[in-house]
Parts: structure tokens; sequence; C-alpha cells
């Protein structure tokens, strides 16, 4: 076979009125601010040529591939035709991002990390999905998820809902240390899991800035990012990881994963009950994953304001366009920080995180659907309005 069906992502360049294109945007191809310019979004199974990897390339045979939110909003359009997704993109592309597979052909230069050596056949890996240039000042510094060349798998290049993709080495990360404890089945879900638990590694730990074992911690949104976050944390240690998520399965689900309490905002006083739970200290950090600051600012600040601990570092990690109501004099008076957070490379995030799951941080339960590539597109329109799935993957590549 020479050809693979792919689930790829077209829409139309459109931009909205007053639009000026960035320094690294191309016309008519590519921009940073997909929800500006891309309207009329559709997905199509499409037939590609198989590709061929280069001399530090490997084709990799996709075991699974998650669905991710990003490509819920891409799928997604407002009123206006609009897609949601606020970020780097260019369409035409094949989707998928999330991704685990076996090694079945390497390039003479391909070498494993694992190793030192070529690649074998027969290497289960993951792979990173912001391809950086390791060139620009940004991943000089040791941020290459902040590269100024960035391309992304999924995004703006094609990406894993396809039955093989090539990728560079420098990229791979082996998922070999899974094999042994979970067995094969459960280690491709787990390699398909560890892109969006970095995109949390990141958040909490890395710009979050981590905690001291029996510190408190706030998860607000109950997505992938949120509940892995809240494995993280209690696997680091946190007294109290308290997760605020009008959805009761991912209630449910995220006490069975890390959370120490929940909170449903619809019910309840979200603020008021951190207090409570807290006992009125409040906590070490505050992950803002529901994509909806404008709603939620209100409880992050109370819970700043009136918590007897000073020097929260909020995380803003859901990507949104929705501004921040950020009042000045609360993170003044209180020492509080505010920081972003963008997806996952660098400072070890991918090897840290499959270190976890190696030694007993089991995420597998978020995988709460397994469906073929021609079912793509109905459960990313259907997770457009329903919240009891959480994360959906794809084993059948056929």
């Amino acid at each position: 076979m020479s050809k693979m069906k792919t689930v790829t992502l077209f829409a139309d360049w459109d931009p909205i009125p007053d639009f000026k294109l960035g320094s690294k945007d191309i016309d008519g191809k590519l921009t940073y601010l997909g929800s500006k310019v891309w309207r009329n979004p559709r997905m199509e199974i499409v037939e590609k040529d198989i590709p061929v990897p280069g001399p530090t390339e490997v084709l990799i045979e996709v075991r699974a591939c998650g669905t991710c939110g990003s490509d819920v909003h891409m799928r997604q359009a407002n009123d206006e035709g609009y897609i949601f997704y606020p970020g780097l993109t260019a369409f035409p592309v094949t989707l998928g991002h999330e991704f685990s597979g076996v090694v079945v052909e390497a390039g003479e230069n391909a070498i494993n990390k694992r190793t030192g050596e070529k690649y074998e056949v027969g290497e289960a890996v993951c792979a990173e999905e912001m391809i950086w240039c390791a060139n620009c000042k940004p991943c000089a510094d040791g941020y290459p998820n902040h590269c100024e060349r960035l391309q992304e798998i999924g995004f703006s290049i094609d990406g894993a809902y396809a039955k093989y993709i090539k990728i560079d080495t420098r990229y791979l990360w082996s998922l070999e240390g899974l094999r042994k404890k979970y067995g094969e089945e459960k280690m491709w879900l787990l390699g398909s899991l560890v892109e969006p638990t970095s995109v949390a590694y990141n958040a909490v730990i890395e710009r979050g800035g981590g905690i001291r074992p029996g510190e408190h911690v706030v998860i607000l949104g109950g997505g992938p990012i949120g509940i892995a976050s809240c494995a993280i944390l209690r696997h680091s240690g946190a007294n109290s990881v308290i997760l605020s998520e009008p959805s009761a399965s991912r209630r449910e689900m995220a006490l069975s994963m890390g959370a120490t309490h929940t909170i449903d905002p619809m019910a309840d006083d979200v603020a008021e009950a951190v207090l409570d739970i807290t006992e009125g200290l409040g906590a070490k950090i505050i992950l803002e994953a529901t994509g909806l600051p404008s709603i939620v600012w209100t409880d992050i600040e109370k819970i700043i304001w009136e918590g007897k601990a000073v020097n929260t570092t909020v995380v803003v990690v859901a990507r949104s366009d929705d501004k921040i109501p950020l009042t000045g004099e609360v993170l003044q008076v209180r020492r509080a920080n505010v920081v972003g957070s963008q997806g996952h490379s660098g400072h070890g995030t991918f090897p840290n995180v499959i270190s976890c799951m190696s030694s007993g941080m089991d995420v597998s339960k978020l995988v709460t659907k397994q469906i073929s590539l021609d079912a793509v597109e109905e459960n990313c329109l259907m997770l457009q309005t329903d919240r009891d799935e959480v994360k959906i993957t794809v084993t059948n590549f056929n």
C-alpha cells in the first residue's frame, strides 16, 4: 500500500475586517490567530501518500490518537462561521497530535535517545506535538514551546489521524518503560496521553512553580488537562486537590485520579467552598482550565484576597479569546502571580511524565471511548455540547 486514509480539516481563508497579517503569518495559508481568519470548517476523509522518512526521521504506525479540545474547536464555528480555535493553524491539514505508535522504518541517522543507537523496528514511542527549530532565541533559552519558527503536528503540519506519520527523532520519546508494567494495550493508550498530561505538567509544575508537599491547589475545569493536573499534583504530594467542574461524571473521574475534593460550580459558591476546605488558607496554585476566565475570575480573586496564604500563582492554560477582568490591587496586596502556559516541550516534561506513569500514575481512565478514523468528525461535533465523554481516542485506523 502506498496510500493511507486520513482525517483532514479544510476551512476558508476569510479574515475578519481590519485583520492584519502578523510577521509570522503567511497570507492564505498560515496564521497564529486562527479564530480571526478561518471560516466554514469541515472534515473529510482524504487518501494521502504514506510518508517516507528522511535520514533523521522514523516512520511510525499509529496505534492510538486522542481527540483534543483543539480538534473540537477547529471543527467548531461561531455564528459568523469562524473557527473557535484561536491559535496557530494552516489548512488543509491532517488533524491529530496526541498519539503513540510503533517504529516501522528508521532513517540511517535516526538515533534512539533510550539506547544511543539507531532506532529499531518495534520500538514503542510517542512524540511531542510542537516542532521547534532549536536555533531561535526562545529555543536557545530553553523554551522550545515558544519557538519563533514553531510548527505544530495536527495544526500546521500533517498529524496522526492516519495510519502512519513520520517524525524527526529529536521529538520522540520511548514508551518501552511502560510495556512491562501496563501491558501493550494500555501502553498505547497511556502513550497517547503523554502529550496532554505533559501540557498539564508544564502548567502546574513548570509555569506554576510546583508545590511543596502538604500545600493546597485548585483546578477550575475538569477536562483532560484539568483531571491530569489533579493526578500530577496529588502525585507531587498536595494536601488538598480541589476540582471545580459542573459534570458529575468528570468530578467522579477526578476523585479516582487524584482529586481530594470536588465542587459543582452550578450549585455551590466555588470560592467559599475552597476557603472552607482549606480552613481559610486558600491555594498555592489555581489552574484556569475552563477557557472562561471572565466567568471564573471573580472566584479566583476571592480565593486570593480572602485566603490567608500569600504568593498564589494562577496559571492560565485553556486557550481562549476571552478577556480576564483582573484587579491589580488583589495581585499586589496578596503577592499573587498570573502566568500563561503554552504546550509542553522543554524542561523534561515528556520524560518526567512517562517516568510518573511508570511509577504508578495511571491516567488511562481519561480514555472513555475508543473509535475508528471514520467516526472522528461525528465525535468532534458531539463533544461541542456533550461533556459525558472525557477523552475519545482513535484506535482503529483501517
